[in-house]
């Protein structure tokens, strides 16, 4: 399981929800407290939650470190500091919520790596801190790109999203267009 948040969860779900050998994405809050787990709470961006995605998948299929790469070149952009795109606050600020040790050094060593790679015009801001909690977003949050594929804030922030997915990785069959990242 990984949990990862950066801008509105739509996007970032609708990015992961394609990618062949996860099995479920979820939407929701990490960060904060369970009290403050609602959306109307957190949208005031000051619950210390940040709009997240769970994603659950099998690592015989696609690694942590891949979904990783996933991240950093489609999902957001890194270096902005509480804001993506049109959303600002911290409920939108870049995180990676590790579960171990394990994964807490994969995500280290890879912006160590992009950083020396000077992949970035400007320095990485993503935050990468224990996850205390993921709590699930209220039903209407889930899976909203699909069921809202022509609301306007969907088509001009996040359809770029998934096109970039599918141009970066190859397609393979499937209803949901999955894309095949490599594993290694």
């Amino acid at each position: 399981m990984a949990v990862l948040a950066g801008g509105c969860f739509w996007g970032i779900e609708a990015v992961f929800e394609r990618i062949k050998g996860v099995h479920r994405v979820t939407a929701g809050y990490a960060g904060g407290a369970a009290d403050t787990a609602r959306y109307d709470d957190v949208s005031n961006g000051d619950t210390g939650h940040a709009e997240s995605v769970r994603v659950e998948f099998d690592p015989a299929q696609v690694s942590y470190g891949k979904l990783l790469q996933v991240f950093f070149s489609v999902a957001l952009d890194p270096t902005e500091l509480n804001r993506q795109g049109p959303d600002r606050g911290t409920q939108y600020r870049s995180v990676i919520f590790y579960g171990n040790d394990e994964q807490k050094k994969i995500a280290t060593d890879y912006i160590a790596q992009l950083t020396a790679a000077k992949a970035f015009a400007a320095p990485i801001v993503t935050q990468v801190v224990p996850l205390q909690a993921f709590y699930p977003a209220e039903a209407y949050h889930q899976h909203y790109y699909d069921l809202h594929s022509h609301n306007p804030y969907i088509v001009y922030n996040d359809v770029p999203k998934v096109a970039h997915l599918q141009q970066l990785f190859p397609t393979i069959p499937g209803s949901r267009h999955l894309v095949e990242v490599p594993l290694h």
